[in-house]
């Protein structure tokens, strides 16, 4: 058990350090809590705390931390008694979207708490545009053909040109092509309009779709799929096609697996490549199937490639967790690069593919 340093009054009486009454009851309030916990845990035991928090909520806690000052056994000891006491008093803890906005809004203004909550509900992307990139087609054309002309040749111009034809293929015809002359004559933007544009669609557009939109029943399942390693994956594939053979084949077509890497274009597998760490592509790779391994190999230089085959040889056999869990890490790291508008992920068999 963790146990503050003792406190001996006599020592250091003319200290800069010493603290004083006020100190010594002062309350801890929202981030300061967290850091203090995380300081006392230090960085054997907070280390996987740590881990699992995001960039914001590590950014917030570091700063609280770096201002926190002297901290007393009698503030450490009230904050780990009434921590243990909310725990007890529940029985276990439950996070969900209207908890976490509650803890938010303890310690942060209220556009701050609705920003992250935008983030935490809606669409991924870093920024607004991205966020707008990943909104279905028909539900963005739904809201724009509301707006301006100019207003929606600004927002096509930010997002994915490849999102942007979708949206314009949906808009009515001579409203696209206003839109379309509005586009070649555009100049640049002032960022103050542009600033004005972006907190528009924040306010109107994405907090609305953040309530009004629910997920695919299938699409969700499909994502714990996913994350299933392949024996429990199998055998909850196998029962539910045995009870909903419909359902079954809905979430296979909706999930994203290693196999469908071998689909990704030449410049898409690049990008991956680079971005992959090489341990874990052998890993990922002695797992594979044939062709999947050909396609890898192909997409690497003849270096490259003998290198990988013989590092391949050399790790004998491995457990199909460790493989697994390759494999698994590589599908996230090209979901992740195809949320930030890297590549393009398309599950679907190409057109103009070859069939013997």
């Amino acid at each position: 058990m963790l146990k503050p340093a003792e406190h001996d009054p006599n020592k250091q009486k003319g200290s800069a350090l010493t603290v004083s009454a006020t100190e010594k009851y002062r309350e801890l309030a929202g981030a300061e809590r967290a850091a203090v916990l995380l300081l006392a845990l230090g960085e054997e035991h907070g280390r996987e705390i740590w881990k699992r928090l995001d960039e914001l909520e590590v950014r917030q806690i570091s700063i609280a931390m770096s201002r926190l000052g002297p901290v007393t056994a009698e503030m450490l000891e009230n904050l780990f008694v009434d921590f243990v006491t909310r725990l007890s008093a529940k029985g276990s803890l439950t996070g969900n979207y209207d908890t976490t906005e509650r803890i938010l809004a303890s310690f942060l203004s209220p556009d701050r708490v609705n920003h992250i909550m935008e983030e935490i509900r809606g669409p991924a992307g870093r920024n607004m545009w991205e966020k707008l990139s990943n909104v279905q087609e028909n539900v963005l054309a739904n809201y724009l053909k509301n707006e301006y002309p100019q207003t929606v040749a600004l927002v096509l111009s930010k997002i994915r040109p490849d999102h942007a034809g979708r949206v314009l293929a949906i808009l009515p015809d001579e409203f696209a092509l206003e839109v379309v002359n509005r586009m070649l004559r555009m100049e640049a933007v002032q960022k103050e309009v542009l600033d004005k544009v972006e907190q528009t669609l924040r306010i109107e557009f994405m907090s609305n779709l953040s309530h009004t939109t629910r997920r695919d029943a299938h699409e969700l399942m499909a994502e714990i799929f996913n994350s299933f390693d392949r024996q429990t994956e199998a055998r909850f594939l196998t029962a539910l096609e045995e009870d909903n053979r419909e359902a079954a084949e809905r979430i296979k077509s909706l999930m994203f697996t290693f196999e469908d890497l071998g689909k990704l274009d030449a410049a898409a597998i690049q990008t991956l490549l680079r971005n992959v760490e090489k341990d874990k592509l052998g890993v990922a790779l002695k797992g594979a199937s044939e062709p999947v391994r050909t396609f890898f190999f192909a997409n690497m230089s003849s270096r490259a490639s003998k290198m990988m085959q013989e590092d391949m040889e050399a790790l004998g056999p491995i457990r199909l967790r460790d493989v697994d869990e390759a494999q698994a890490q590589m599908v996230n790291v090209a979901k992740d690069l195809a949320a930030r508008g890297e590549i393009v992920i398309n599950k679907a068999k190409s057109e103009d593919e070859l069939v013997y």
